[in-house]
C-alpha cells in the first residue's frame, strides 16, 4: 500500500462564492406584468447544494441581468425521474431541467470523452472546458436538437471507495463487488477484475449496509452527501480521477425562442461559461470540504501502485479507441480531435 500525505490532490480552492437564496428559487417583491416566467424541474432536495448554491444562484442572476423580465420558478417537486429530465425539457413538459448525461449513455455517447479516466482534478477547468467543447463540436449535433443548452458541468474526480481495505493494486480489486453507474465505470471495474453492480448512488447506503457491496464509486463529495462515511472508510485517489460524470442545464427550444434576441443574449451572459464556472467552483468546494472532513474522521486515503495506474491507462486507451471507432453512430467526424481539444482547453484553464 502506498500512503499519501495530508495534502489533498483535490486542492484547488474555490475562487468565489456566489450569494444564494434558500427559500425559493426566485422571489419578487412586486408583480411584474412584463415578466416571462419559466418553470424548472429539480430532482434534488431544496437543501442540496446544487439547489441552494447553483440553481438558485443562477436563477437570481438571470432575473437581475434581465431586470426582472425573465424569472425562473422552481416546481415544488420534480416532474418525472432524474433520467427523464432531458425529455421533459425537449418535449416542453417543463421549461428548464438539469440532469446527468450518464443516465442515458447510449443517447449521449458523443460526450463520453469527458468521463474517461485521468481527465483532471480541477472541476472548474473541466466544466468550462466541456462547455467550450460542446459549443465547438456538439451544439449542431442532432442529439442535442430541440433544446437550448444553458450550461454543462462535471462531477469531479471519481474515487475508488471501499468499506474495509485499501485498493491500491489489481489484486486488491479482484472479485470485489463495486457499485457503479454508466458504461465507462462498468468497463473499468470489469477490466480490473472486480464485479460491477449497477445501482444509483441513492441505493449505495442500503446495498453497503446489507453487504451486497464491498465498495462503491463516488467522488468524495458524494461519499459525504450520500451519507456513506460509515460504510466507506478507505479511499483510493487516482491522479486525474478514476472517471468523471457530466451534467446539463437545458431549456425547451420553443420556449427559448419566445424570448427577444436581447433577452436571449442577456440570459446567456450569466449562463454558458458563467454557469459552468459556477458549477465547477461549487463542486470543487464540496470535494475539498469532504476531503477535510473525512481525514478529520480518520478515513484512510491511498494512492494506486504504478502497476494499477498502468492498467487503468491501458483500459483508458482502449476505451478511447473503441469510442472513436463508433463515431458514425453519434455523428462526430473527428472524435479524437474533439477529445484533444477538450484536453487542451482543460490544460489551458487549469494553469
Amino acid at each position: 500500500m502506498t500512503s499519501v500525505s495530508s495534502k489533498p490532490i483535490f486542492n484547488k480552492s474555490i475562487k468565489a462564492k456566489a450569494s444564494l437564496g434558500v427559500a425559493v428559487l426566485v422571489t419578487s417583491l412586486s408583480f411584474n406584468a412584463q415578466a416571462t416566467t419559466f418553470t424548472l424541474s429539480n430532482w434534488v432536495p431544496p437543501t442540496h447544494f446544487i439547489t441552494t448554491d447553483i440553481l438558485n444562484v443562477w436563477a437570481e442572476q438571470v432575473q437581475t441581468a434581465t431586470e426582472g423580465r425573465v424569472e425562473i420558478r422552481m416546481l415544488p417537486k420534480p416532474v418525472g425521474t432524474p433520467a427523464q429530465h432531458w425529455e421533459l425539457a425537449r418535449k416542453g413538459i417543463v421549461d428548464i431541467t438539469w440532469g446527468n448525461f450518464t443516465y442515458e449513455p447510449d443517447r449521449f455517447k458523443s460526450i463520453w470523452f469527458a468521463e474517461m479516466p485521468f481527465n483532471g482534478e480541477d472541476v472548474e477547468a473541466s466544466s468550462v472546458a466541456l462547455w467550450d467543447t460542446y459549443e465547438k463540436y456538439l451544439a449542431s449535433n442532432p442529439t442535442y436538437a430541440d433544446v437550448k443548452m444553458l450550461g454543462v458541468g462535471v462531477l469531479g474526480p471519481g474515487v475508488i471507495n471501499h468499506g474495509s481495505k485499501a485498493i491500491v493494486s489489481t489484486e486488491d480489486m479482484a472479485n470485489q463487488k463495486i457499485r457503479m453507474g454508466g458504461p465507462i465505470q462498468k468497463r473499468l471495474i470489469e477490466e480490473l477484475g472486480a464485479i460491477p453492480i449497477a445501482a444509483p448512488a441513492t441505493k449505495a447506503y442500503e446495498l453497503l449496509a446489507g453487504q451486497v457491496l464491498d465498495g462503491s464509486l463516488h467522488s468524495l463529495e458524494s461519499v459525504v452527501n450520500f451519507r456513506l462515511t460509515e460504510q466507506l472508510s478507505h479511499h483510493t485517489l487516482i491522479p486525474g480521477g478514476f472517471y468523471d460524470g457530466t451534467f446539463f442545464l437545458i431549456m425547451n427550444e420553443g420556449k427559448w425562442k419566445r424570448l427577444s434576441a436581447a433577452d436571449q443574449a442577456t440570459v446567456m451572459s450569466v449562463s454558458g461559461t458563467v454557469f459552468s464556472r459556477l458549477w465547477g467552483q461549487v463542486f470543487q468546494r464540496e470535494i475539498d470540504q469532504a476531503y477535510a472532513q473525512l481525514r478529520e474522521e480518520g478515513h484512510q486515503f491511498s494512492q494506486p501502485t504504478e502497476e494499477l495506474m498502468a492498467k487503468i491507462g491501458l483500459v483508458r486507451q482502449q476505451m478511447i479507441q473503441d469510442w472513436a471507432a463508433e463515431h458514425d453512430s453519434y455523428g462526430i467526424e473527428q472524435p479524437l480531435e474533439m477529445f484533444d481539444y477538450y484536453r487542451q482547453r482543460y490544460t489551458d484553464l487549469s494553469k
